[in-house]
């Protein structure tokens, strides 16, 4: 036998190992990472889907909460992981797109170490203050602000992340002098300004629509081009006074670089069929939140645009890693 022919025959073996493998799957439980602490959108999310997916694989999918630096922790642990389909990592704006940008080096390359299964859900953010705050519009916050420069804080989920970046864009935006208060995730930080410790916080509505809606916290702005079909009342950002201000957060699930494609397909299919239930859809639909279900191809396309956007926005603004 040739060199070549011997090379044909390895590649062949390799392809029905795969194609065996992917008949198989799963065998075992699965483990779904969450790259931020619970309470949060991305918990939330995940925790809405792993339920679905499980039932759909019929084999348990475990919630694992790696909460930290930004998302970094988590995805340097998918991105090692056995690209087997026994490990997924729910990826969103700030660890797929952002962190690139904001950190020099990072563990992780999100379109080098990752096979992108298609993209969940997007949700515009929804500013949110304590109601001891003397502000019901951005008019107001942005004067109130102005009169008392470094006095007044804002919440975020961490460096970097989806509602750090849209406080960003308001201070630059409207030239506000106010101080970042990060935290291990959206959760915690929406529960400091349930508390009054923190005053202020670009939320994804998902977490932050139940306590707008009984008055712990008052709902300012969204961050959409349009208003949001559940919160038609709260205008956006833009038509609020500060022009082309605009940003989505995101959350969409990826698995190791390497992983079988028989197996992101089988994910995708499942996944997809889960996110159009109308239970899903309308849990979601209820809290501002839309899902996407994008094909792999469409969320890789969405993931290399967003980057190089983002890297002229941070770039721009001077924002970086703290």
């Amino acid at each position: 036998m040739t060199r070549a022919s011997r090379h044909v025959v390895f590649l062949g073996f390799l392809l029905a190992a795969g194609a065996a493998s992917a008949q198989d799957y799963p065998a075992r439980p699965i483990r779904w990472i969450v790259p931020f602490s619970p309470g949060g959108p991305s918990d939330i999310i995940g925790r809405i889907f792993t339920q679905k997916l499980a039932d759909a694989l019929g084999k348990q999918v475990v919630v694992d909460n790696r909460g930290g630096a930004t998302g970094i922790i988590a995805c340097e642990i998918a991105a090692r992981s056995a690209p087997d389909g026994y490990t997924i990592l729910q990826g969103s704006g700030s660890t797929l797109t952002f962190n690139p940008t904001l950190h020099a080096k990072l563990p992780y390359d999100p379109q080098r170490d990752f096979r992108l299964v298609t993209q969940l859900v997007a949700t515009p953010n929804v500013l949110v203050v304590h109601p001891s705050v003397p502000a019901r519009s951005v008019k107001e916050l942005v004067a109130y602000a102005k009169a008392q420069p470094g006095k007044l804080s804002f919440a975020s989920g961490g460096t970097g992340t989806s509602n750090h970046l849209s406080s960003e864009m308001l201070k630059v935006y409207a030239g506000l002098d106010i101080v970042h208060v990060p935290f291990k995730g959206t959760g915690p930080a929406l529960t400091s300004v349930l508390g009054g410790q923190v005053q202020m916080m670009f939320s994804n509505m998902l977490p932050a629509m139940p306590h707008v809606r009984s008055g712990k916290l008052h709902g300012l702005a969204v961050t959409s081009a349009q208003r949001s079909a559940a919160a038609p009342d709260i205008p956006t950002v833009a038509e609020s006074g500060i022009a082309d201000f605009e940003t989505t957060s995101w959350h969409g699930v990826v698995v190791p670089a390497g992983t079988p494609a028989p197996i992101v397909r089988r994910l995708y299919t499942e996944l997809s069929r889960i996110a159009r239930q109308p239970d899903v859809a309308d849990r979601f639909a209820s809290d501002g939140t839309r899902v996407v279900a994008s094909t792999p191809e469409e969320f890789t396309a969405l993931v290399k645009s967003e980057t190089a956007r983002w890297a002229k926005i941070l770039k721009a603004a001077g924002i970086k890693a703290e």
